[in-house]
Protein backbone atom coordinates (compact mmCIF):
# COMPACT_ATOMS: atom_id res chain seq x y z
CA UNK A 1 0.00 0.00 0.00
CA UNK A 2 1.43 3.28 -0.95
CA UNK A 3 0.58 6.55 1.47
CA UNK A 4 1.40 9.75 -0.17
CA UNK A 5 2.00 12.91 2.42
CA UNK A 6 1.54 16.03 1.04
CA UNK A 7 3.00 18.53 3.98
CA UNK A 8 5.97 17.74 5.63
CA UNK A 9 5.12 19.73 9.00
CA UNK A 10 3.89 17.73 12.62
CA UNK A 11 0.99 16.52 11.21
CA UNK A 12 2.57 14.92 7.93
CA UNK A 13 6.12 13.90 9.67
CA UNK A 14 3.69 12.13 12.55
CA UNK A 15 1.56 10.39 9.67
CA UNK A 16 4.81 9.01 7.90
CA UNK A 17 6.36 7.55 10.94
CA UNK A 18 2.82 6.06 11.83
CA UNK A 19 2.21 4.65 7.81
CA UNK A 20 6.28 3.52 8.13
CA UNK A 21 5.68 1.24 11.11
CA UNK A 22 2.47 -0.37 9.77
CA UNK A 23 4.00 -1.47 6.83
CA UNK A 24 3.16 1.52 3.74
CA UNK A 25 5.29 2.22 1.31
CA UNK A 26 5.85 6.45 2.45
CA UNK A 27 6.43 9.30 0.44
CA UNK A 28 6.37 12.64 1.88
CA UNK A 29 6.06 15.98 -0.32
CA UNK A 30 5.87 19.50 0.04
CA UNK A 31 5.47 22.33 -1.81
CA UNK A 32 7.38 24.49 0.49
CA UNK A 33 10.72 23.82 2.30
CA UNK A 34 10.58 21.12 5.11
CA UNK A 35 12.07 22.39 8.74
CA UNK A 36 15.50 20.34 9.20
CA UNK A 37 14.40 19.11 12.45
CA UNK A 38 11.94 17.11 10.56
CA UNK A 39 14.37 16.00 7.91
CA UNK A 40 16.45 14.55 10.36
CA UNK A 41 13.38 11.94 11.35
CA UNK A 42 12.17 11.40 8.27
CA UNK A 43 15.82 10.24 7.27
CA UNK A 44 16.25 8.25 10.43
CA UNK A 45 13.04 6.22 9.58
CA UNK A 46 14.43 5.78 5.68
CA UNK A 47 11.12 8.10 4.48
CA UNK A 48 11.89 9.27 1.01
CA UNK A 49 10.66 12.89 1.01
CA UNK A 50 10.68 16.43 -1.83
CA UNK A 51 10.25 20.08 -0.93
CA UNK A 52 9.90 22.93 -2.70
CA UNK A 53 7.76 20.64 -5.49
CA UNK A 54 4.76 18.31 -5.62
CA UNK A 55 6.28 15.60 -8.75
CA UNK A 56 2.84 14.08 -10.02
CA UNK A 57 3.73 11.10 -10.91
CA UNK A 58 5.05 9.81 -7.67
CA UNK A 59 2.16 10.87 -6.10
CA UNK A 60 -1.12 10.06 -8.22
CA UNK A 61 0.04 6.53 -7.76
CA UNK A 62 -1.04 6.66 -4.11
CA UNK A 63 -3.23 4.06 -2.92
CA UNK A 64 -3.93 6.82 -0.11
CA UNK A 65 -2.84 10.43 0.97
CA UNK A 66 -3.27 12.37 4.07
CA UNK A 67 -3.25 15.77 3.17
CA UNK A 68 -1.75 18.26 5.69
CA UNK A 69 -4.74 20.60 7.29
CA UNK A 70 -3.07 23.50 5.87
CA UNK A 71 -3.23 22.81 2.39
CA UNK A 72 -6.86 23.84 0.57
CA UNK A 73 -8.88 21.40 -1.46
CA UNK A 74 -8.47 23.92 -4.44
CA UNK A 75 -4.92 22.65 -4.76
CA UNK A 76 -4.36 21.68 -7.81
CA UNK A 77 -2.31 18.55 -6.67
CA UNK A 78 -5.57 17.78 -4.54
CA UNK A 79 -7.74 18.50 -7.37
CA UNK A 80 -6.14 15.80 -9.73
CA UNK A 81 -6.14 13.57 -6.57
CA UNK A 82 -9.74 13.49 -6.11
CA UNK A 83 -10.62 13.26 -10.17
CA UNK A 84 -8.49 9.91 -9.48
CA UNK A 85 -10.73 8.85 -6.96
CA UNK A 86 -7.98 8.56 -4.70
CA UNK A 87 -8.96 8.36 -0.60
CA UNK A 88 -7.22 11.92 0.71
CA UNK A 89 -7.84 12.02 4.28
CA UNK A 90 -6.89 14.06 7.16
CA UNK A 91 -4.20 13.09 9.59
CA UNK A 92 -6.99 12.28 12.46
CA UNK A 93 -8.26 9.72 10.11
CA UNK A 94 -5.61 7.97 8.80
CA UNK A 95 -4.47 7.52 12.06
CA UNK A 96 -7.76 6.93 14.26
CA UNK A 97 -8.10 3.25 13.55
CA UNK A 98 -4.67 2.19 14.59
CA UNK A 99 -5.79 3.07 18.26
CA UNK A 100 -7.53 1.56 20.68
CA UNK A 101 -7.60 4.43 23.02
CA UNK A 102 -10.80 6.63 23.36
CA UNK A 103 -10.92 10.08 22.00
CA UNK A 104 -12.33 13.25 22.78
CA UNK A 105 -12.57 15.55 20.24
CA UNK A 106 -13.34 19.16 20.80
CA UNK A 107 -13.59 21.71 18.04
CA UNK A 108 -15.41 25.24 18.11
CA UNK A 109 -14.32 28.73 16.79
CA UNK A 110 -13.08 30.19 19.84
CA UNK A 111 -12.46 28.22 23.47
CA UNK A 112 -10.92 25.10 21.70
CA UNK A 113 -7.42 25.58 23.23
CA UNK A 114 -8.14 26.31 26.17
CA UNK A 115 -11.36 23.72 26.84
CA UNK A 116 -8.63 21.28 25.39
CA UNK A 117 -6.10 22.15 27.73
CA UNK A 118 -8.74 22.09 30.71
CA UNK A 119 -10.21 18.84 29.56
CA UNK A 120 -6.55 17.40 29.66
CA UNK A 121 -5.39 18.63 32.82
CA UNK A 122 -8.59 17.39 34.33
CA UNK A 123 -8.03 13.60 32.90
CA UNK A 124 -4.10 13.64 34.06
CA UNK A 125 -4.77 15.39 37.87
CA UNK A 126 -7.29 12.27 38.01
CA UNK A 127 -4.38 9.96 37.35
CA UNK A 128 -6.11 8.38 33.38
CA UNK A 129 -3.19 7.78 31.36
CA UNK A 130 -4.26 10.57 28.59
CA UNK A 131 -2.53 12.10 25.62
CA UNK A 132 -2.98 15.08 23.82
CA UNK A 133 -2.92 15.99 20.24
CA UNK A 134 -4.74 17.12 16.90
CA UNK A 135 -4.05 20.53 16.07
CA UNK A 136 -2.15 21.12 19.48
CA UNK A 137 1.03 20.02 20.38
CA UNK A 138 2.76 16.97 19.28
CA UNK A 139 0.88 15.21 16.08
CA UNK A 140 -1.70 12.31 16.61
CA UNK A 141 -0.35 9.93 14.70
CA UNK A 142 2.97 10.46 15.75
CA UNK A 143 1.62 9.96 18.97
CA UNK A 144 0.17 6.73 18.27
CA UNK A 145 3.03 5.17 16.78
CA UNK A 146 4.79 5.47 19.67
CA UNK A 147 2.99 5.72 22.63
CA UNK A 148 0.26 3.80 24.44
CA UNK A 149 -2.73 5.98 25.99
CA UNK A 150 -6.06 4.68 26.89
CA UNK A 151 -7.33 8.17 26.06
CA UNK A 152 -6.70 11.17 23.41
CA UNK A 153 -8.13 14.83 24.32
CA UNK A 154 -7.85 16.13 20.47
CA UNK A 155 -8.04 19.78 19.41
CA UNK A 156 -9.82 19.58 16.02
CA UNK A 157 -10.08 22.07 13.72
CA UNK A 158 -12.69 22.65 10.89
CA UNK A 159 -9.45 21.94 8.24
CA UNK A 160 -9.27 18.58 10.29
CA UNK A 161 -12.84 17.57 10.03
CA UNK A 162 -12.81 17.94 6.67
CA UNK A 163 -10.72 15.18 6.03
CA UNK A 164 -12.60 12.48 8.00
CA UNK A 165 -14.68 10.08 6.65
CA UNK A 166 -15.07 7.26 9.15
CA UNK A 167 -13.30 8.70 12.52
CA UNK A 168 -15.78 9.44 15.53
CA UNK A 169 -14.90 10.53 19.20
CA UNK A 170 -16.37 8.82 22.06
CA UNK A 171 -17.05 12.23 23.48
CA UNK A 172 -17.27 15.47 21.23
CA UNK A 173 -17.36 19.07 21.96
CA UNK A 174 -18.53 21.99 20.03
CA UNK A 175 -17.84 24.96 21.92
CA UNK A 176 -19.16 27.95 19.79
CA UNK A 177 -19.70 28.83 16.08
CA UNK A 178 -18.90 32.18 14.34
CA UNK A 179 -17.79 33.16 11.30
CA UNK A 180 -13.91 32.34 10.81
CA UNK A 181 -11.65 30.76 7.65
CA UNK A 182 -14.69 31.80 5.16
CA UNK A 183 -12.22 31.71 2.76
CA UNK A 184 -11.60 28.20 2.57
CA UNK A 185 -15.44 27.71 2.51
CA UNK A 186 -16.54 29.97 -0.37
CA UNK A 187 -17.44 32.33 2.19
CA UNK A 188 -20.38 30.34 2.70
CA UNK A 189 -20.98 30.40 6.51
CA UNK A 190 -23.19 27.49 6.11
CA UNK A 191 -20.53 25.76 4.59
CA UNK A 192 -18.08 26.18 7.88
CA UNK A 193 -20.85 25.47 10.19
CA UNK A 194 -21.32 21.70 8.47
CA UNK A 195 -17.85 21.23 8.63
CA UNK A 196 -17.62 22.12 12.75
CA UNK A 197 -20.93 19.27 12.69
CA UNK A 198 -19.06 16.69 10.85
CA UNK A 199 -17.63 15.92 14.20
CA UNK A 200 -20.68 14.16 15.53
CA UNK A 201 -21.70 12.35 12.30
CA UNK A 202 -20.44 9.02 12.80
CA UNK A 203 -21.40 9.00 16.51
CA UNK A 204 -23.79 6.35 17.55
CA UNK A 205 -26.30 6.46 20.66
CA UNK A 206 -23.27 5.39 23.47
CA UNK A 207 -20.90 8.18 22.30
CA UNK A 208 -21.91 12.41 23.53
CA UNK A 209 -21.74 15.57 22.31
CA UNK A 210 -21.45 18.78 24.57
CA UNK A 211 -22.14 21.75 23.19
CA UNK A 212 -23.10 25.40 23.63
CA UNK A 213 -26.93 25.71 24.35
CA UNK A 214 -26.61 29.59 23.80
CA UNK A 215 -24.66 29.99 20.62
CA UNK A 216 -27.33 30.77 17.63
CA UNK A 217 -25.64 28.57 14.85
CA UNK A 218 -25.54 25.47 16.91
CA UNK A 219 -29.17 26.00 17.79
CA UNK A 220 -29.99 27.02 14.46
CA UNK A 221 -28.33 23.46 13.43
CA UNK A 222 -30.22 21.26 15.43
CA UNK A 223 -33.60 22.56 14.46
CA UNK A 224 -33.00 21.22 10.63
CA UNK A 225 -30.51 17.91 11.78
CA UNK A 226 -29.97 15.19 13.84
CA UNK A 227 -27.50 13.22 15.69
CA UNK A 228 -27.57 9.95 17.10
CA UNK A 229 -25.12 10.88 20.35
CA UNK A 230 -26.40 11.73 23.50
CA UNK A 231 -26.84 15.57 23.58
CA UNK A 232 -25.36 17.63 27.26
CA UNK A 233 -25.90 21.61 26.57
CA UNK A 234 -24.15 23.86 28.75
CA UNK A 235 -25.69 27.65 29.18
CA UNK A 236 -25.07 30.56 31.20
CA UNK A 237 -28.11 31.84 30.64
CA UNK A 238 -30.36 29.44 30.97
CA UNK A 239 -31.04 26.34 33.08
CA UNK A 240 -30.73 22.75 31.84
CA UNK A 241 -31.75 19.75 32.81
CA UNK A 242 -29.12 17.58 31.94
CA UNK A 243 -26.27 19.30 31.37
CA UNK A 244 -24.24 22.28 33.12
CA UNK A 245 -25.35 25.95 33.67
CA UNK A 246 -24.87 29.00 35.76
CA UNK A 247 -27.29 29.78 39.39
CA UNK A 248 -26.77 32.40 41.14
CA UNK A 249 -22.95 32.40 40.52
CA UNK A 250 -22.55 29.10 40.66
CA UNK A 251 -22.19 26.33 37.83
CA UNK A 252 -23.95 23.33 38.36
CA UNK A 253 -23.40 20.17 36.09
CA UNK A 254 -26.36 17.30 36.13
CA UNK A 255 -24.78 13.98 34.39
CA UNK A 256 -25.55 10.63 34.80
CA UNK A 257 -28.39 10.90 37.74
CA UNK A 258 -25.55 12.80 39.44
CA UNK A 259 -25.11 16.37 40.45
CA UNK A 260 -22.12 18.66 40.54
CA UNK A 261 -21.86 21.61 42.28
CA UNK A 262 -18.96 24.93 42.04
CA UNK A 263 -18.90 28.35 43.04
CA UNK A 264 -17.41 30.22 39.62
CA UNK A 265 -15.33 32.43 42.47
CA UNK A 266 -12.78 29.42 43.02
CA UNK A 267 -12.76 28.79 39.25
CA UNK A 268 -9.09 29.74 37.63
CA UNK A 269 -10.28 31.53 34.81
CA UNK A 270 -11.96 34.40 34.42
CA UNK A 271 -14.44 35.51 31.93
CA UNK A 272 -17.78 34.57 30.39
CA UNK A 273 -16.34 32.65 27.86
CA UNK A 274 -13.92 30.70 29.82
CA UNK A 275 -17.01 29.68 32.79
CA UNK A 276 -18.32 27.87 29.19
CA UNK A 277 -15.39 26.25 28.67
CA UNK A 278 -15.00 24.79 32.15
CA UNK A 279 -18.32 23.76 31.77
CA UNK A 280 -17.82 21.98 29.00
CA UNK A 281 -14.52 20.30 30.10
CA UNK A 282 -16.21 19.36 33.82
CA UNK A 283 -18.92 17.46 31.62
CA UNK A 284 -16.22 15.53 29.97
CA UNK A 285 -14.83 14.66 33.40
CA UNK A 286 -18.43 13.85 34.67
CA UNK A 287 -18.29 11.31 32.38
CA UNK A 288 -15.10 9.72 32.72
CA UNK A 289 -16.71 9.26 36.51
CA UNK A 290 -13.58 11.62 37.79
CA UNK A 291 -13.79 12.56 41.60
CA UNK A 292 -15.49 15.94 42.69
CA UNK A 293 -12.29 16.76 44.77
CA UNK A 294 -9.88 15.98 41.87
CA UNK A 295 -12.43 18.20 39.62
CA UNK A 296 -12.55 21.12 41.97
CA UNK A 297 -8.68 21.36 42.27
CA UNK A 298 -7.96 20.78 39.09
CA UNK A 299 -11.01 24.05 38.24
CA UNK A 300 -9.15 25.87 41.07
CA UNK A 301 -5.37 25.60 39.88
CA UNK A 302 -5.20 25.64 35.74
CA UNK A 303 -2.87 28.25 34.63
CA UNK A 304 -4.48 28.99 31.23
CA UNK A 305 -3.64 29.04 27.77
CA UNK A 306 -0.51 31.22 26.08
CA UNK A 307 -1.35 34.16 24.16
CA UNK A 308 -4.58 33.71 24.92
CA UNK A 309 -5.65 36.45 27.12
CA UNK A 310 -2.33 36.04 29.27
CA UNK A 311 -1.24 39.15 30.95
CA UNK A 312 2.22 39.89 30.53
CA UNK A 313 3.71 42.60 32.45
CA UNK A 314 2.61 45.80 34.42
CA UNK A 315 4.93 48.41 33.60
CA UNK A 316 4.24 52.19 35.51
CA UNK A 317 0.96 50.73 35.87
CA UNK A 318 0.05 49.61 32.63
CA UNK A 319 -1.22 46.58 32.22
CA UNK A 320 0.17 44.93 28.75
CA UNK A 321 -1.75 41.55 28.04
CA UNK A 322 -0.81 39.00 24.96
CA UNK A 323 -3.86 37.60 23.11
CA UNK A 324 -2.09 36.89 20.17
CA UNK A 325 -4.41 33.73 19.51
CA UNK A 326 -7.33 35.75 18.79
CA UNK A 327 -7.35 35.70 15.02
CA UNK A 328 -10.71 36.22 14.64
CA UNK A 329 -13.37 38.93 15.65
CA UNK A 330 -15.56 36.38 18.10
CA UNK A 331 -12.13 35.72 20.14
CA UNK A 332 -11.45 39.72 19.99
CA UNK A 333 -14.83 40.22 21.22
CA UNK A 334 -14.59 38.38 24.37
CA UNK A 335 -11.39 39.97 24.98
CA UNK A 336 -12.54 43.59 24.47
CA UNK A 337 -15.69 42.61 26.49
CA UNK A 338 -13.23 41.60 29.84
CA UNK A 339 -11.03 44.59 29.26
CA UNK A 340 -12.36 46.76 32.65
CA UNK A 341 -9.91 49.56 31.96
CA UNK A 342 -8.98 52.28 29.25
CA UNK A 343 -7.77 50.03 26.36
CA UNK A 344 -5.37 50.62 23.90
CA UNK A 345 -5.91 47.76 20.89
CA UNK A 346 -3.08 46.32 19.20
CA UNK A 347 -5.26 44.80 15.76
CA UNK A 348 -4.65 43.54 12.25
CA UNK A 349 -3.03 41.08 9.97
CA UNK A 350 -4.78 38.83 7.27
CA UNK A 351 -8.10 39.24 6.84
CA UNK A 352 -10.12 36.15 6.73
CA UNK A 353 -13.18 37.90 5.44
CA UNK A 354 -13.98 39.70 8.87
CA UNK A 355 -16.47 41.89 9.43
CA UNK A 356 -16.05 44.25 12.54
CA UNK A 357 -19.45 45.76 13.60
CA UNK A 358 -19.99 43.50 16.15
CA UNK A 359 -16.93 45.08 17.67
CA UNK A 360 -18.49 48.98 17.63
CA UNK A 361 -20.10 48.99 21.06
CA UNK A 362 -17.13 47.69 22.70
CA UNK A 363 -14.64 49.88 20.90
CA UNK A 364 -16.64 52.51 22.00
CA UNK A 365 -16.84 52.11 25.32
CA UNK A 366 -13.61 50.96 25.85
CA UNK A 367 -10.87 51.55 23.56
CA UNK A 368 -8.96 54.74 23.70
CA UNK A 369 -6.69 54.36 20.83
CA UNK A 370 -5.83 51.53 18.14
CA UNK A 371 -2.82 50.64 16.70
CA UNK A 372 -2.89 48.75 13.44
CA UNK A 373 -0.08 45.82 12.65
CA UNK A 374 -0.89 44.59 9.19
CA UNK A 375 0.50 45.02 5.74
CA UNK A 376 -3.37 46.36 4.58
CA UNK A 377 -5.44 47.89 7.66
CA UNK A 378 -7.89 49.89 5.23
CA UNK A 379 -10.91 47.77 6.88
CA UNK A 380 -9.72 48.53 10.25
CA UNK A 381 -9.07 52.13 9.56
CA UNK A 382 -12.71 52.52 7.61
CA UNK A 383 -14.36 50.49 10.40
CA UNK A 384 -12.91 52.29 13.44
CA UNK A 385 -11.33 55.45 12.42
CA UNK A 386 -13.93 57.77 13.91
CA UNK A 387 -15.05 56.16 17.23
CA UNK A 388 -11.36 56.20 18.44
CA UNK A 389 -9.55 59.33 19.50
CA UNK A 390 -6.01 57.42 17.92
CA UNK A 391 -5.52 55.72 14.76
CA UNK A 392 -1.70 54.83 14.05
CA UNK A 393 -0.16 51.98 11.66
CA UNK A 394 2.97 50.31 12.43
CA UNK A 395 4.72 47.75 10.59
CA UNK A 396 6.07 45.93 13.41
CA UNK A 397 5.79 44.64 16.53
CA UNK A 398 8.90 46.48 18.36
CA UNK A 399 7.26 50.14 17.14
CA UNK A 400 3.45 48.75 18.18
CA UNK A 401 4.83 48.21 21.51
CA UNK A 402 6.79 51.13 21.79
CA UNK A 403 3.96 53.62 20.50
CA UNK A 404 1.30 51.65 23.09
CA UNK A 405 3.60 52.75 25.95
CA UNK A 406 3.51 56.32 24.41
CA UNK A 407 -0.03 56.39 24.13
CA UNK A 408 -0.42 54.63 27.74
CA UNK A 409 -1.41 56.71 31.23
CA UNK A 410 -1.48 55.03 34.72
CA UNK A 411 -4.20 52.23 34.59
CA UNK A 412 -4.48 51.62 31.44
CA UNK A 413 -4.31 48.35 29.35
CA UNK A 414 -2.52 47.54 26.32
CA UNK A 415 -4.06 44.83 24.57
CA UNK A 416 -2.66 43.01 21.43
CA UNK A 417 -5.69 40.63 20.36
CA UNK A 418 -5.56 41.31 16.47
CA UNK A 419 -9.07 39.80 15.15
CA UNK A 420 -6.68 38.41 11.78
CA UNK A 421 -4.40 35.60 11.47
CA UNK A 422 -0.71 36.35 11.26
CA UNK A 423 0.95 35.21 8.23
CA UNK A 424 1.78 38.74 6.46
CA UNK A 425 4.57 39.97 9.23
CA UNK A 426 4.76 36.74 11.45
CA UNK A 427 5.48 32.84 11.43
CA UNK A 428 2.62 31.86 13.14
CA UNK A 429 0.13 33.54 15.88
CA UNK A 430 3.17 32.01 18.62
CA UNK A 431 5.57 34.12 16.61
CA UNK A 432 3.49 37.04 16.60
CA UNK A 433 2.40 36.70 20.33
CA UNK A 434 5.99 36.03 21.38
CA UNK A 435 7.32 39.35 19.53
CA UNK A 436 4.89 41.28 21.70
CA UNK A 437 5.91 39.37 24.98
CA UNK A 438 9.47 40.04 24.49
CA UNK A 439 9.24 44.16 23.18
CA UNK A 440 6.89 44.49 26.55
CA UNK A 441 10.05 42.91 29.00
CA UNK A 442 12.41 44.83 26.74
CA UNK A 443 10.59 48.47 27.53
Amino acid sequence: MRLVILGGGESGVGTAILGKKQGYDVFVSDFGKIKQNYKDVLNQYGIIWEEEKHTEEAILNADVVMKSPGIPEKAPIVKLLVAKNIPVLSEIEFAAPFTKAKTIGITGSNGKTTTTMLTYHLLKSAGLNVGLGGNIGKSFAWQVAEENYDVFVLELSSFQLDGIINYKPEIAIITNISPDHLDRYEYKYENYIASKFRITMNQTENDFLIYDADDEAITEWFKKNKTKAQLIPFSISKIVEKGAFLKDNTMEININEEEFVMETQYIALEGKHNMKNAMAATSVAKLMQIRKQTIRESLSNFQGVEHRLEKVLKIQNVQYINDSKATNVNATFFALDSMNSPTIWIVGGVDKGNDYSELMSLVHEKVKSIICLGVDNKKIIDSFGNIVDMMIEVSSMKDAVTMAQRLAEKGDTVLLSPACASFDLFENYEDRGNQFKNAVQHL
